[in-house]
């Protein structure tokens, strides 16, 4: 299997952008040595003033939606260097991604464009962990080619890390290529490391202060990991030019520039739907149950929240979470005399724990009184029953289903009569009868990973929570951690995995279609997480992406209700983004329902016409109008402000602190236009700038180009002349604007001798309360997105001159130059007359949105609306037009 990438997804190339556009106005670096801290190096340069870059900044923040920031938030810190100590600043910009949205191939390619455009060359990503090491190495990997075939044949180099291997790193600091060294923070932020020492193997020299001398520019995945003080100074150590932050949890954001929050992202259909079901022993009172769920020590108060099952008015028991202090009695907190003797005698913080009178003690997370054993097994068993059930209905879609365990304690797995082993061995022999696991033996389908650190050596060892140091099976790592195309075949029966929080952060696997959490519910490791694992949308053994809805559910199964889980979920949300930015809760996999077709729907007359209409498919061409282009590029050209350079003076006073002396700008004086910097450019050089900021996606001839800065204005061309790469930058983003109208405002479709088939059509699993009874449609309920169409729904079945109506599915798709489009309704309307005779029929094909005016829909949809618009009036001869409501279907 070889994984295939989409260039052209939108929201990534937003994101790339908006990195890249920062730096709007900066020269491209030539590959020149130079002397930094007295070594060597050709290093990144950024010649940006700060009011130039914030003003980049705000630009930035604007068109991505974000509140444009006052101030810079740099991190400054004094380091050691070969010269002794020096103090450093650099500012950090924040990227917010949803996992599992193509996090790690975002970063990358950002650092390519970023090389493109500017010349920055020498990027380090910081990594918290060896898990996300990996994760990091596999995607350079497997996109090697996709970049290298996008950046035409850009040479670079990729690799860890590695102290055994000093030379790499000089070799970093001297490449003219794109280097992208990747570390662990915990490799460089000791003073004990490696390269942090003096070295023989460096002539005597220390390796970070070659580091140091190539300016790098700093790509933090997952930065929330590296807010503590020594982290935060390891990072200044490397004297970074400026550092990229990447997450989908932000802990301190900086400057952000591109935020895809989890509403937008699960809106747009880029991430799995999330299902929970919820494993709970209910009508079980008799013992009585507590868990620790939390310790706090606030204002020398200590404080302990405990699960309890307490007595209700209405005579009813109920969980409960109740808050105790020392001397406070269980009794008469639940009011239940089930707690006698269950007093608080001693909070400690230190052990997260509760010790009672009656010498019970629990830790947060343990839990007495429940069925622990009862619960894990209803877990594990339901876990596989979903895992054969979807593998049946995926494997024909060439779809490999993978399941993955969070479990509570390693020893509950990694020794052979664990108590997770055990229960999932039996639960998969005694299920895998008349599947096509019956063959296969429990220990050929599973695989662990547990916490991990590598030996001066290099050699892998596992942690375990007995010895701290037990070996596991380096083909198991590798086919985890560094083989996911292998983990995906059919080819290898692996197919459930367990771990215990190695996992947590920079691994996924896109065909992770079930989580089964049976860690305490009171984990460190957060809802959203564990969700995260499992978020990404599937791949099929071409190693093509699968967007289909019903194909890409994700089903959590947790060891408390669902009601409980998804609240903690949101809560996390909440806390991260404020509520009006929330996904729909994940619906409950305990209520589900099918969409059926109604038997005989394909023999209809009014169907099989209807059919008959729409069925075929065609292929679009699509003709650039060049002088229409040109005009409508120059007349936006000639409305813009390009800045001209200008020399600036800038007055710092030196202060003398800490034996070292520090800079403090005073005052700052622009000298004017008449001071040049550089000697003008010539035509051809200005082409060549434009030239190269519109590719590698778009073509366009030089010959064009020439014409556009011809007919532009005396004074645009004249400003043009004087800062090539600020015209340039305005130039290209016209120019793309325009050819992407242009491509589909001019589009032709033709058909061809291939079309949609009604045996495609099949049952839709969902769950229930997203279901609509549809006596008029093929089906005999409909599935609605949106309230939207849940109303248009509603209002179809109160027409009676509409005789049949279905939503089209996933797979019925129209091809445009901006992506597959997906219409929304196919609908029969009968015309009457005043008599009530039918005078005409009509087939119908609708889009329904909140709004008829197109201009207030995103660019992408209206684009994708114009080209139905094409397909469906002027090549198959079907009426087609947006709607809000049913009330407009004859318009």
């Amino acid at each position: 299997m070889q994984i295939k990438f989409d260039s052209s997804q939108e929201f990534q190339i937003q994101a790339v952008e908006a990195v890249a556009n920062l730096f709007d106005g900066q020269p491209r670096l030539r590959t020149d040595v130079q002397f930094t801290f007295g070594f060597a190096a050709i290093p990144n340069r950024l010649d940006l003033s700060d009011a130039e870059l914030l003003a980049n900044l705000n630009k930035v923040q604007n068109e991505n939606g974000i509140e444009p920031d006052r101030e810079f938030m740099p991190i400054e810190r004094v380091i050691e260097t070969i010269e002794g100590k020096e103090r450093v600043n650099f500012h950090n910009f924040s990227v917010e991604m949803e996992t599992g949205t193509g996090k790690t191939y975002v970063y990358l390619r950002t650092a390519f464009e970023l090389f493109r455009r500017y010349g920055f060359r020498k990027f380090i990503i910081v990594v918290p962990s060896v898990a996300v090491r990996e994760g990091v190495l596999k995607t350079l990997e497997i996109t090697q080619k996709h970049l290298r075939e996008l950046y035409d044949n850009t040479p670079c180099r990729y690799y860890a890390y590695d102290s055994a291997n000093l030379s790499q790193v000089r070799q970093f600091a001297l490449s003219e290529s794109v280097e992208l060294m990747v570390m662990t923070i915990d490799s460089f932020n000791k003073s004990t490391n490696v390269i942090n020492q003096t070295t023989d193997r460096l002539q005597g020299e220390t390796p970070i202060h070659l580091v140091q001398a190539a300016r790098p520019i700093l790509i933090l995945d997952e930065p929330q990991n590296m807010e503590s003080e020594l982290r935060v100074a390891a990072l200044a150590a490397l004297n970074p030019l400026f550092a990229l932050r990447y997450s989908a949890t932000h802990r301190n954001p900086y400057n952000l520039v591109y935020r895809l929050t989890p509403y937008e992202a699960y809106r747009q259909g880029l991430v799995k739907r999330v299902e929970v079901a919820g494993v709970e022993k209910e009508s079980d009172e008799n013992q009585a149950f507590l868990r620790l769920d939390e310790v706090n020590s606030e204002k020398k108060t200590l404080t302990a929240r405990i699960a309890v099952h307490a007595l209700l008015k209405n005579g009813t028991v109920k969980e409960k979470i109740i808050t105790v202090k020392p001397g406070d009695t269980l009794e008469k907190k639940a009011n239940r005399p089930d707690y006698a003797g269950f007093v608080v005698e001693e909070i400690s913080v230190g052990n997260q724990s509760v010790l009672f009178q009656n010498n019970a003690e629990l830790r947060v997370g343990e839990s007495r009184g429940a069925d622990k054993k009862a619960v894990f097994e209803a877990q594990i068993r339901y876990t596989v029953q979903e895992h054969f059930r979807k593998q049946k209905r995926l494997r024909e879609r060439g779809i490999k289903v993978l399941s993955l365990f969070f479990i509570d304690r390693v020893d509950n797995y990694a020794n052979e009569d664990g108590l997770i082993r055990v229960l999932f061995n039996k639960a998969f022999n005694e299920l895998k009868s008349n599947t096509e696991f019956s063959e296969i033996e429990s220990d050929k389908v599973q695989a662990a990973y547990f916490a991990s650190r590598r030996t001066k050596t290099g050699e892998i060892v596992y942690e375990d929570s007995k010895t701290g140091e037990s070996e596991r099976d380096k083909e198991t790592y590798d086919l985890i951690m560094k083989d996911k195309e292998r983990l995906m075949s059919f080819e290898e029966p692996t197919c459930f995995i367990f771990s215990h929080s190695a996992l947590r952060e920079g691994w996924d696997s896109p065909n992770v279609f079930q989580i089964c959490t049976l860690n305490q519910t009171t984990s460190e490791m957060k809802k959203r997480q564990e969700i995260g694992r499992g978020v990404r949308l599937a791949i099929n053994q071409q190693g093509e992406r699968v967007r289909d809805e019903q194909v890409n559910i994700l089903t959590v199964i947790a060891n408390e209700s669902y009601e409980s889980y998804v609240g903690k979920y949101q809560s996390e949300l909440e806390a991260e983004y404020g509520a009006g930015n929330l996904p729909p809760n994940p619906p409950s996999a305990r209520k589900q329902k099918t969409a059926r077709l109604r038997k005989g729907f394909e023999l209809k007359p009014e169907f099989k016409e209807l059919w008959e209409r729409i069925k075929h498919k065609t292929r679009y061409n699509v003709t650039i109008d060049s002088q229409k282009l040109i005009a409508d590029t120059v007349k936006e050209l000639n409305e813009e402000t390009i800045r001209p350079p200008q020399i600036v003076v800038r007055r710092a006073r030196l202060e003398a602190k800490d034996k070292f002396f520090t800079a403090i700008q005073t005052a700052e004086r622009p000298m004017g236009e008449g001071y040049e910097t550089m000697s003008l450019p010539n035509i051809t050089e200005l082409v060549s700038a434009v030239l190269e900021r519109t590719s590698p996606t778009i073509r366009l001839t030089r010959i064009t180009l020439l014409e556009i800065y011809k007919q532009c204005a005396n004074t645009i061309q004249q400003a043009a002349l004087k800062n090539p790469f600020e015209f340039a930058s305005i130039a290209s983003r016209i120019i793309k604007n325009k050819l992407a109208d242009q491509l589909v405002e001019g589009i032709q479709y033709e058909k061809i001798n291939e079309y949609y088939e009604m045996t495609q059509f099949v049952d839709l699993p969902n769950w229930e309360d997203s279901l609509i009874p549809s006596p008029h449609s093929i089906y005999e309920h409909v599935i609605y997105d949106s309230e939207v169409e849940k109303r248009f729904v509603a209002d179809l079945e109160k027409r009676e001159d509409v005789k049949l109506y279905v939503k089209l599915p996933s797979w019925f798709t129209v091809p445009t130059p901006i992506g597959e489009y997906n219409p929304d309704w196919a609908i029969v309307l009968e015309k009457k007359n005043e008599d009530g005779e039918v005078e005409d029929v009509l087939y119908l094909v609708r889009e329904t949105k909140d709004t008829r005016d197109l201009d207030k829909l995103r660019h992408a949809e209206r684009r994708k609306i114009i080209a139905g618009k094409q397909h469906f009036n002027k090549t198959l001869g079907v009426n087609y037009s947006v709607v809000v409501s049913a009330r407009e279907l004859g318009e």
